[in-house]
């Protein structure tokens, strides 16, 4: 079980910027997971790992090796994965985490049929972080599988692109409890009897259960005292489904909203709601450079009809749409001006936005800025951007883009999530 007194110094308000941050940019598994592996490795009390995906393939073997080998010396491992996400490997992964020293749980397991039918099932944990000690979080877009493995794909020659981050500073106490609260709801999911008795023969019910809830929801220590926005200010910005439903999209809206000269956005799944379109439509009337690095190796196809649906309304308000061809684009990042990046788990569609656990940094920084946009140049010069005449016109785009609606708004109530997208 977690530790019962949060031993944090303090805590980072969702969404609040705070300074004293090292944040590193890494493009890809090939430079994610020797980081992690370093980290591991000198790793002196604790590793937290949470992912939708732990593949079992030679990328996850790494990582279990770097788990196990920290559990040996003592350190006390924790990992959650998505019970869809990582569905067929959970066999493998059980036999491979299974040492003492390790605490493995599952997310919302569908090992059962019924188990589809249960409330919340469609709501997963999409976040990807793990944090070391109080020392290093990893947060970003990276599942933990070879770059150049796609589960319903195959191999490939080129690994996929996708970005995470290596985060030093207070903001790696947020990460921290985020991916301690995904791994004790999971816990929760199957000993939530044990907890009860325990709650009910505590001497303090009261403050045992507020301790509960406060883990359940990532929260706990004490308020940080203000710091000046020094190299790197950042933020923490997550996804759930208890006080920050929609925090993420209102940080992309409110960063969109106040551009100057520049929107650069990389996204495999994009079909946005009306408040953030309208923000790119006009922030491109402006006269901001706004855009759109999207999928043109087609993973999924309905996520491509529905981006796709969407080209010939930002076109027309000058919103540049550019696809990407060597190879699956996973990355979740963009940045705003010269001084506002994000880089996580989160993609621009109602899944993502609405109903899935999602987890982003934010970065106010011109050197990280920079170096993000120097990635973004060489991805927009591989890709192919979309020109010409509107591709979906007349009666035709009209009856397509009213069925990808009604399609997303059949999900999003199935999905629990009411009113207008």
């Amino acid at each position: 079980m977690p530790d019962r007194h949060d031993p944090d110094p303090a805590v980072v308000p969702a969404a609040s910027l705070v300074g004293g941050n090292q944040v590193e940019l890494l493009q890809g598994g090939d430079e994610l997971f020797p980081a992690m592996v370093a980290a591991m490795a000198g790793a002196r009390r604790e590793v937290w790992l949470a992912t939708y995906i732990f593949h079992d393939d030679g990328a996850g073997r790494q990582i279990a090796d770097a788990l196990l080998a920290a559990a040996r010396r003592g350190v006390a491992v924790r990992v959650v994965v998505d019970g869809f996400g990582s569905h067929d490997t959970l066999p493998r992964l059980r036999q491979w985490l299974d040492e003492p020293g390790v605490e493995f749980e599952v997310f919302r397991p569908l090992e059962r049929w019924w188990s589809w039918l249960m409330p919340g099932q469609m709501r997963r944990l999409h976040q990807k972080l793990c944090v070391v000690d109080h020392d290093v979080a990893f947060v970003g877009g990276i599942n933990v599988i070879d770059d150049r493995n796609d589960i319903n794909h195959g191999w490939s020659a080129q690994p996929r692109y996708d970005f995470a981050v290596a985060v030093r500073g207070p903001l790696v106490g947020a990460v921290r409890r985020t991916a301690r609260a995904m791994w004790t709801r999971a816990h929760l999911g199957h000993l939530w009897r044990d907890e009860v008795l325990a709650l009910a023969s505590s001497r303090r019910p009261v403050d045992e259960a507020l301790r509960l809830i406060r883990r359940l929801r990532g929260k706990g220590g004490a308020a940080m005292p203000d710091e000046a926005l020094r190299p790197m200010a950042a933020a923490f910005v997550v996804r759930d489904n208890v006080g920050q439903r929609r925090a993420i999209e209102r940080a992309y809206v409110e960063a969109i909203r106040a551009a100057r000269t520049r929107v650069d956005i990389a996204v495999p799944y994009f079909y946005p709601g009306r408040a953030f379109r309208r923000s790119l439509r006009q922030a491109a009337r402006r006269g901001v450079r706004v855009r759109l690095l999207l999928q043109g190796k087609v993973d999924y196809r309905i996520a491509a009809l529905a981006a796709r649906a969407l080209y010939e309304e930002l076109r027309a308000h000058g919103v540049r749409i550019f696809e990407y061809t060597p190879a699956f684009l996973h990355a979740k990042v963009a940045l705003v001006d010269d001084d506002w990046a994000t880089v996580g788990s989160s993609n621009i569609d109602p899944l993502s936005l609405l109903v899935n656990l999602e987890a982003n940094v934010v970065v106010r920084d011109a050197g990280f800025n920079g170096m993000l946009a120097g990635r973004f140049e060489t991805a927009f010069a591989a890709s192919a951007e979309v020109t010409g005449p509107p591709q979906r016109t007349g009666w035709r785009g009209r009856v397509e883009r009213a069925l990808v609606a009604s399609m997303a708004a059949i999900y999003l109530r199935v999905a629990g999530i009411t009113g207008r997208y």
